[in-house]
């Protein structure tokens, strides 16, 4: 969010594309809930790879700065970390999609370059417009290696898992006319879709709000209160504010995702700082995985 530092998260294309192939290093055993660093690991690459947090690994291991990890360096893993091997994206029959709340077969169809009547003819769906939370769906004509950046499978599992947080964020971007994908992707890289997460710099929830940002949102943008606190409350902010940049900047995603990051007045004096640069391209790939 803007105001406050982040770690970036570098090649995460490339990352996405190992953890659909199953190529992402597990912990060493599941009962040490340990991960050794490789060559060219970074801490924000090891958070998304097991579905927690920079600060929850600093906050585990000890890490005073971020960005000096080594290679052979062993950290220990929050309990709610996803471990052991994770499992391909896709079987020899098509990709598997797990259905989550909000979720329809056109937008799911879009996501993978399929169309609904493929998916339902592969699924005996006789209703295309009825799909549970949970649900899983075999996407055909589609491979492991095309799917790749778009549907992880440690990704798709703990979107099932936080499905109502994804769910709020839809329902709010649908609101507000910011695209899903976009919304989504931000809160992903924000905060993995949790309400309680608090960075070191202050900034809250799902959105991760600083306080400043807060209640410029809510003063100027909704014109009623924001709860940072409260997921549904953090959510409408941060969508209003990424539908603030995304008229002030004409769409351009470079320039909003930096005025997300650095803040307003830094994106429209500087434009891009170049350490914004991998949290933008981060974010980019994050938005095909959501389907943008």
């Amino acid at each position: 969010m803007a105001h406050r530092t982040h770690i970036p998260v570098v090649r995460i294309a490339a990352l996405l594309a190992m953890i659909a192939c199953g190529a992402v290093a597990a912990p060493a055993a599941a009962s040490d809930r340990t991960v050794v660093v490789e060559r060219g690991d970074t801490l924000s690459q090891i958070a998304l790879a097991y579905g927690v947090t920079v600060a929850e690994l600093r906050a585990l291991n000890g890490i005073a700065d971020p960005n000096r990890i080594y290679v052979g360096q062993r950290l220990r893993l929050p309990d709610q970390a996803v471990t052991g091997t994770v499992a391909p994206a896709a079987q020899v029959a098509g990709v598997v999609h797990v259905v989550t709340r909000g979720q329809t077969l056109t937008g799911i169809a879009r996501q993978y370059g399929s169309t609904i009547a493929a998916i339902a003819a592969a699924n005996g769906i006789a209703n295309p417009s009825y799909l549970r939370v949970g649900q899983r769906l075999t996407i055909p004509g589609v491979t492991s290696a095309s799917a790749a950046v778009s549907a992880p499978a440690s990704i798709a599992a703990l979107v099932a898992a936080r499905g109502e947080i994804g769910a709020i964020i839809r329902s709010e971007a649908q609101s507000q006319g910011v695209p899903e994908a976009l919304a989504l992707a931000v809160a992903w890289h924000e905060s993995g879709w949790r309400a309680a997460v608090v960075s070191r710099a202050g900034a809250v929830g799902v959105m991760q709000l600083t306080p400043a940002t807060t209640d410029w949102v809510a003063s100027t943008m909704l014109g009623h209160p924001v709860d940072p606190f409260d997921a549904r409350s953090n959510v409408q902010a941060g969508v209003a504010l990424l539908r603030h940049y995304l008229d002030r900047y004409g769409g351009d995603r470079n320039l909003v995702l930096a005025a997300y990051y650095q803040g307003q007045a830094a994106a429209d004096r500087h434009g891009v700082f170049r350490m914004t640069r991998p949290y933008i391209a981060s974010i980019l790939a994050l938005e095909k995985v959501f389907g943008g």
